[in-house]
Order: structure tokens, then C-alpha cells, then sequence
């Protein structure tokens, strides 16, 4: 979990009107009670009015609010759109996120627009099929990490074959993903469909960008136009 969402989530915990301990706060988050007590001096350093001290407890003045995120109905639907395409077309864990979003903006918007989340009428009738969207997360943290993926694949043709890349980007088509990365094996760069990969693994190994081999070459050789 990132940082700025965990005191976002340790706000949202002590909003509850009673007083919620360290021990509970590091069980709820799965972080240490020190990591809370570090968090907790640091949002009081911002500004966030908490109460209590360490081995009591701590809690927020009932009158306390976020301030309400000022979206209109248009970016609204816009938001949930974009939500459930995530959830649609995402990996799992992107999937999760996407509904955490919305509970969340849910969680801070002005009363008068909440019921707006309910009644959008804007849905994705289709989705990547389970099995493909699992895929899809080792594929992107390998991009995000700069780690090396392997996996074994079958081309256009049946040949089947192992691949180990280094992946530079997802680029979604509407219906499919392709990951786009450079393969060990053919020296080049090389875009595969995840439903035709098998054994899909996230290696500890990582990369750094090399010229020749990272995205904005890979952007250059695409477009024709220096990055």
C-alpha cells in the first residue's frame, strides 16, 4: 500500500467516533504499531486534528471532514466509466482498485452527488476472461518494477516456444492486451497476447533501461519520431 493511501485509510478508520488503539490501526493496515505512531505524528503535523497519545488511543473530532472533492455529474460518470473498465478489462488487483476508488469518492463526496454513483448508467457488457486477466499482473509490475517476466507462448502459427523479456508497456485494443517487451530470444522487440501465455512468471531478476532496448525505442521505431 502506498503511503499517501495509508493515512488516507487511517483517517477514514478514526472517523468512526470512538477510539481506536495502535495495535488495531497496525492490524487493520498490516503495518507495524510504529509505522502508525510515525503516521499519526505526521498527519497531526499536517493539520489533521487527532486526539490521544500513544498506549491510549486516538480519534477524530465528530465535526471532522475531508474536504468534499468537487466533481460535477459529468466527471462523475466519467469516473465510474473508467472504473468499470478497469474492472472489466484490468488484472485482479487492478480490478480490486478500481472498486476502492469509488468507495472512496464515495466516501467524500458532497451528499448531493452520491446517489449520482448509483444511477450511472454506463456499463462494459464484456470482460477479459478470468484466466487471460490474471495474466496481466505479473506483466504489469514487471513493467512498473523493471523486473523480467518468463512465460511460454504460442504464436499465430501453433509454434510454441519460452520467452524471458523485459516488458516496456500494455497497450489495450478494445478487446485484447498486448504487451509489448524486448525478448531475450530474438534480440528484438516483440508484442504478445497474454491468452496465448502459460506459466506467466514475475522474476526476481530485474533490467535497467538500456538505450535500444526501453520504451522510448521502442516509441521511435513505432512512430518514427525521436523520444
Amino acid at each position: 500500500m502506498r503511503r499517501a493511501d495509508r493515512l488516507f485509510q487511517i483517517v477514514q478508520l478514526l472517523r468512526g467516533q470512538r477510539v481506536v488503539t495502535a495495535a488495531e490501526l497496525a492490524q487493520e493496515l498490516e503495518i507495524s504499531p510504529r509505522t502508525v505512531y510515525r503516521d499519526i505524528q505526521d498527519l497531526v503535523a499536517s493539520g489533521v486534528p487527532i486526539e490521544g497519545e500513544a498506549g491510549v488511543g486516538y480519534l477524530l473530532p465528530h465535526d471532522f471532514d475531508l474536504p468534499p472533492l468537487m466533481f460535477d455529474e459529468d466527471e462523475i460518470e466519467a469516473l465510474v466509466l473508467g472504473a468499470r473498465m478497469v474492472e472489466a478489462f484490468g488484472d485482479p488487483l487492478l480490478a480490486r482498485r478500481a472498486r476502492a476508488v469509488l468507495s472512496k469518492v464515495e466516501t467524500v463526496l458532497p451528499e448531493r452527488l452520491k446517489p449520482r454513483l448509483a444511477k450511472v448508467a454506463l456499463f462494459t457488457p464484456t470482460r477479459v476472461p478470468e484466466e487471460h486477466a490474471a495474466k496481466l499482473e505479473p506483466l504489469r509490475r514487471g513493467v512498473n518494477e523493471k523486473r523480467k517476466v518468463r512465460f511460454d507462448y504460442v504464436d499465430r502459427a501453433g509454434c510454441a516456444s519460452a520467452r524471458t523479456v523485459r516488458p516496456v508497456c500494455l497497450t489495450f485494443w478494445g478487446t485484447t492486451w498486448l504487451a509489448t517487451a524486448w525478448c531475450e530470444l530474438r534480440q528484438d522487440f516483440r508484442s504478445f497476447r497474454p491468452d496465448r501465455m502459460e506459466a506467466v512468471e514475475l522474476l526476481e531478476e530485474g533490467f535497467a533501461d538500456e538505450a535500444g532496448k526501453d520504451l522510448a525505442a521502442f516509441l521511435e521505431r513505432v512512430t518514427g519520431e525521436p523520444r
